[in-house]
């Protein structure tokens, strides 16, 4: 049975790293994925990369079934119901921003518990990535899924969705990240 795993908190080293990609598709990539999952949802989360729990690796889970339906999804050429591929890894994922306009949104962040703020980000994206068992998809996407694969991907990359933010979003939560950081260099000493 997967188990829910430690998030990592922002301003530990691995949030920075670029994750390598993944080459093996193997049951252990598989329970990987399983104790994402189940850590993502124990966090109350749409998304998870694989950085957020301690390992740099090109992995995110991604799961939107919870939530409302104020997007739009071609997998592979098809529309699939959610619930037949959710929730979902995606291993080494490219991302491509479609035509669209940028759009702010208000994004969290389960490795900075408790703080938000805006982001721009394309509200339409295209999504090459491999299953986990190494099988090549496209996923084409707009809203809420499309910004939740940028943040994740973002994330691969050693990418935060605090360095996406304006200096002026930034400033309204400098004191929180400040705080955050600082826990997290205490916790890492303890």
């Amino acid at each position: 049975m997967p188990a829910p795993l430690p998030i990592v908190r922002y301003n530990d080293p691995v949030l920075r790293k670029v994750g390598a990609r993944v080459a093996k598709f193997d049951a252990a990539l598989a329970a990987l994925a399983d104790d994402m999952v189940a850590t993502m949802h124990a966090a109350e989360g749409i998304g998870l990369a694989a950085q957020q729990i301690g390992r740099a690796l090109q992995l995110c889970v991604v799961d939107l079934r919870e939530a409302k339906r104020d997007f739009t999804w071609e997998l592979d050429g098809a529309k699939p119901p959610l619930e037949l591929f959710m929730p979902f890894a995606l291993a080494n994922p490219a991302v491509t921003a479609l035509p669209s306009d940028e759009t702010f949104y208000e994004e969290g962040c389960l490795s900075f518990p408790g703080i938000r703020g805006d982001v721009a980000r394309p509200d339409a994206v295209r999504v090459e990535f491999r299953d986990l068992a190494g099988v090549p998809h496209t996923l084409v996407c707009t809203g809420l899924l499309a910004r939740c694969i940028q943040h994740e991907a973002d994330h691969l990359n050693g990418v935060l969705f605090i360095d996406r933010m304006d200096k002026k979003t930034r400033a309204t939560i400098d004191d929180a990240v400040k705080t955050l950081a600082k826990e997290t260099r205490v916790a890492a000493k303890a």
